[in-house]
């Protein structure tokens, strides 16, 4: 039973899940937190983080900060993903040991597993395979993050749990048309299509003003907006108005409301420890002790799309650019553990795009 008024820190509190993950504690009654933005505490400076641990001493640890992005960012910036991310791990993972923190639950990512693992994937088909390529740095330093709980457990008896969570959505997500995972791109994207056809240029302004597309914000002229959302793909053509979406459409991804992975995450600390995870008998090899977080529900990349265009109202047209890359065709998670454990899912992903189009629009 973890104490009300026990010291949690939140890695990554502002971002998609650690947002999630300390509204969900709040909901819950928590309320000791220590939380620090990347300008007051850099993740991988190795002397800065082992000082912040030194001096707070938190009890429990959720390890929400991570480089993150989608298809094109992974690609493109793949040193960095990395690099990051493994730095980022690495200094928390060990000052949690270090300074004797009760339990750490460190986020991954479904991504972990092979591009041709059997679907839905179960905990068990890491490391049989190779990985897809696009995300294989990223994915690579969250097989680390995950190994080095596991091998820390082992080793020094540490009790830190490693959960891979699907492909999320939701409050604070990364609507970055340069860096954005699916499903925030093609919302924002549907979006300003929408406003485009029925000329809210007050609206376009608006969205451009809180995020900015490269250099253009709402204070741009018409002409630069109209450019930069036509290089995104997002662009008017005689009567009508199209939107771009990367790839055939014909990918099958499952998708989590994203307060029902901070949820997830909230009862994996509270109900599970490492010993849960494993069988304890002499000699035995012990491994793949992480756990899937999902619904075990799997829906096209073009069914999404064509949700999202009937909430939007966007009656313009939808063009899959079959020349751009698809990843993975099928990634779905076997979410039977964390079923057995006691969690499942109830939020459905029409419901989920109507609440995230609400707070996406609401956004001051």
């Amino acid at each position: 039973m973890i104490k009300k008024d026990a010291k949690i820190f939140i890695a990554g509190h502002r971002g998609l899940v650690g947002s999630a993950i300390l509204k969900s504690l709040e909901d819950k009654g928590y309320s000791n937190f220590v939380l620090r933005t990347h300008k007051e505490l850099d993740l991988m400076d190795q002397v800065a983080v082992a000082d912040f641990f030194e001096k707070e001493k938190p009890e429990y640890v959720f390890l929400a900060a991570a480089k993150v992005g989608g298809i094109v960012a992974n690609n493109t910036y793949r040193g960095q993903f990395i690099y990051e991310n493994l730095m980022i791990q690495s200094n928390v993972i060990h000052q949690s040991y270090v300074n004797k923190v009760k339990k750490l639950v460190f986020l991954g990512s479904s991504c972990i597993y092979p591009k041709e693992a059997p679907q839905p994937m179960n905990e068990n088909a890491l490391l049989t395979g190779p990985l897809e390529y696009t995300n294989e740095p990223y994915a690579i330093a969250k097989i680390s993050g995950l190994k080095m709980c596991e091998s820390y457990n082992l080793q020094y008896g540490t009790n830190f749990i490693a959960v891979m969570p699907t492909n999320l959505y939701g409050p604070n997500d990364n609507f970055n048309l340069e860096t954005s995972h699916v499903l925030p791109a093609m919302l924002r994207k549907i979006h300003l299509g929408k406003c485009l056809e029925t000329n809210a240029w007050n609206i376009i302004k608006k969205d451009l003003n809180v995020r900015p597309i490269e250099d253009v914000s709402g204070n741009s002229s018409e002409s630069q907006i109209l450019d930069v959302l036509s290089k995104y793909g997002v662009k008017k053509l005689g009567d009508t108005v199209q939107v771009e979406l990367w790839g055939s459409g014909k990918p099958m991804r499952e998708f989590l409301w994203s307060q029902e992975m901070g949820d997830a995450t909230v009862f994996v600390m509270e109900s599970v420890n490492f010993l849960d995870l494993t069988d304890v008998i002499q000699d035995k090899e012990i491994r793949n002790t992480h756990i899937n977080i999902g619904t075990g529900i799997e829906i096209s990349i073009k069914n999404v799309a064509d949700l999202i265009k009937e909430i939007v109202g966007f009656s313009g047209q939808l063009w899959f650019n079959t020349d751009k890359p698809d990843g993975t065709m099928r990634k779905l998670s076997d979410v039977s553990k964390l079923n057995s454990l006691g969690w499942k899912h109830s939020i459905n992903i029409e419901d989920g795009l109507k609440k995230m189009y609400t707070w996406y629009t609401e956004y001051k």
